[in-house]
């Protein structure tokens, strides 16, 4: 049995203003333990680490693109951040499948050595190739509010002066991933993602992937498609400032934990 696993959910999207679109769809994520990668590549058929497969993960693809190990690159942010570290790693995701994949966030889960979470990295991509993190202390309870302020470009119809409240439940039997984007008069957007358990093993796999099949061309087509109606319907185009000189921003943030 391995700690990583499968969730199959609902991806929502809201944009309420200045003009109101909304998306909803179904995909699956993998919950992977860092500590597992190798373990799932040589256990799974239907999974690959690095190499094509009908469903994969790279871990170049993300952090800062490197060879070095995926856990000892956030290791390193946490312990430079003054965070305690030691324990699980666990990143939330959409695979690649078939050796295509676009992850417009990425979650990492981080724990102390007792198992307790510590801290949430979460790592953005947008659709110009460019990457930036958020690292925010964490509470450790079954659900986690936390917030910062906007410092990198998503959208070419967002405003850079905004804020991001986001609304947790780390993965168990189900995992909540919500996040609220407002600018200084209320709700500009709001985004989530519900799924539920399931063992990651070539059987889940296969079905996740039958249930799926375009997942990914569906996500990328999908933030397309959003992007060609706001603009029918009249919205401007924001200039795309230079990226953040650091890859990772740290949130001195308070933490709010919610029974």
């Amino acid at each position: 049995m391995f700690a990583s696993g499968l969730y199959p959910g609902i991806v929502t999207h809201a944009r309420l203003k200045p003009r109101v679109h909304k998306l909803r769809y179904r995909i699956f994520m993998l919950l992977l333990d860092l500590d597992e990668l190798e373990a799932l590549d040589r256990g799974l058929r239907l999974f690959s680490l690095r190499g094509f497969n009908l469903v994969g993960f790279d871990p170049r693809r993300h952090g800062d693109g490197s060879g070095t190990p995926l856990k000892a690159q956030v290791e390193a942010k946490l312990a430079a951040a003054g965070i305690a570290h030691g324990g699980p790693v666990r990143l939330l995701a959409m695979p690649r499948i078939l050796g295509m994949g676009f992850n417009p966030l990425t979650v990492y889960y981080c724990h102390r050595p007792d198992g307790a979470l510590s801290a949430i990295l979460y790592e953005v991509n947008n659709t110009f190739g460019e990457r930036h993190s958020y690292l925010i202390p964490a509470a450790d309870a079954p659900v986690v509010k936390q917030a910062c302020e906007k410092g990198f470009y998503v959208s070419p119809f967002m405003d850079m002066d905004l804020s991001y409240a986001f609304r947790m439940r780390p993965p168990a039997e189900a995992v909540q991933v919500f996040v609220d984007v407002d600018d200084a008069e209320g709700r500009v957007l709001a985004a989530g993602f519900t799924g539920r358990r399931r063992e990651l093993s070539d059987a889940a796999l296969a079905r996740a992937w039958f249930t799926h099949p375009w997942m990914t061309l569906g996500v990328v087509a999908a933030i397309h498609w959003e992007a060609l109606f706001i603009w029918l319907k009249g919205e401007k185009i924001r200039q795309r400032p230079p990226k953040p000189a650091w890859p990772v921003t740290v949130v001195d943030s308070p933490l709010t934990a919610v029974a």
